[in-house]
């Protein structure tokens, strides 16, 4: 089975958004609400912190092939215990197995593009073109200095030994797999729907952080770092000698709010710095090349629920940043909605899986 990243089609009543982390795993059961809205009928979240105490007990990273029978074995014990029933499934491929680019080329017909395509690609795609799945779509156009009308293309290639792993784990785990997506492109679709101008997404995970500018649901510009959220665990755990676990609670707990005998901040920020200076590196290429301002920043991932922040990113920035809210958009439970605020980033991904075909 062959997959098609940005294809539309007729979607079902009812699917999965199924996020598979470096070290949790994300479920979003979606349907189409009475009102016309999508509605998150249910959700299940399970984290592992194994991966604090032991560098290698993630369910993958960018060097460490995850376990597919491991997973697969989770996956459907996470939805028995939710009560979430079978569905069509929209997966998750992280940032760090694909390749991606925006591209401009002339406005020319859909035929031309394909084929000017394939060779633009082979200058992008650092690996064969033929040991990956590429894919396209068009995010916008642009008329240059010279008057030149063009078209501005989101390009993205995953290895197909990437594709050809995820899909076993939805056939071990016996779940009908009907599309894939790389995490930024969902994030943009649950993040950035109504975004009119670029925004710049930090979506800080546990092993690596996402980077990405989105405008009208639409990913325009994709990177990534190592540093995350992991990161932050471990120089809390060195700079105050304690365990992993007790430092993660710290940061979760305290952040950049932190003051008295922790002094949390000072140990934090110089690597919050770098996740910054990194988005910043993206923003000002993006604008220099694109001739188009981002406006705001908005913050993803379980990293964005560190208290504090909001106010040293905008302030960093100098530009608004905001906690992600995905919900805005959607209906959920009534019994949902104390939790939507600290849920928004952690689901984000998840919830932009299961936006896709419906």
């Amino acid at each position: 089975m062959a997959f098609s990243f940005f294809k539309k089609i007729i979607g079902p009543k009812r699917q999965l958004g199924i996020d598979i982390g470096t070290t949790s795993l994300k479920i979003a059961e979606m349907e189409r609400g009475k009102d016309g809205r999508p509605f998150l009928k249910n959700y299940a979240y399970l984290e592992s912190f194994d991966y604090l105490d032991r560098t290698n007990a993630a369910f993958q990273t960018s060097t460490l092939r995850l376990d597919e029978e491991v997973i697969a074995r989770y996956l459907r014990a996470l939805l028995k215990q939710a009560g979430i029933g079978d569905a069509a499934v929209v997966a998750s491929l992280p940032p760090f197995s694909s390749f991606t680019t925006l591209i401009e080329v002339p406005a020319i017909s859909d035929a031309e593009l394909k084929d000017a395509l394939s060779l633009q690609a082979q200058k992008y795609i650092p690996i064969p073109l033929s040991e990956v799945t590429l894919d396209w779509t068009k995010v916008g156009e642009r008329v240059d200095e010279s008057g030149s009308k063009k078209i501005q293309v989101f390009l993205v290639a995953v290895p197909n030994d990437a594709v050809a792993r995820t899909k076993k784990i939805f056939e071990l785990a016996g779940l009908k797999l009907s599309g894939l997506e790389i995490e930024g492109v969902a994030v943009a679709r649950s993040l950035a729907s109504d975004a009119r101008e670029p925004v710049l997404i930090i979506d800080i995970g546990s092993r690596s952080t996402g980077i990405l500018v989105a405008e009208r649901g639409m990913a325009r510009f994709l990177n990534q770092t190592d540093f995350a959220g992991g990161s932050l665990t471990q120089i809390i755990a060195n700079g105050l000698n304690l365990a992993p676990r007790r430092a993660e609670e710290l940061k979760k707990q305290k952040g950049l709010s932190a003051g008295g005998e922790y002094e949390l901040s000072t140990l934090i920020q110089p690597l919050l710095d770098v996740i910054i200076n990194e988005g910043a590196r993206v923003r000002n290429n993006y604008e220099t090349t694109y001739k188009s301002k981002v406006s705001r920043v908005i913050l993803s991932g379980g990293g964005a629920n560190m208290p504090g922040l909001e106010r040293y990113v905008s302030r960093e920035m100098s530009l608004p940043a905001v906690k992600a809210q995905p919900f805005s958009s959607l209906s959920y439970p009534e019994a949902m909605a104390p939790l939507i605020g600290e849920l928004g980033p952690l689901l984000a991904v998840s919830l932009g899986l299961g936006l896709k075909d419906l």
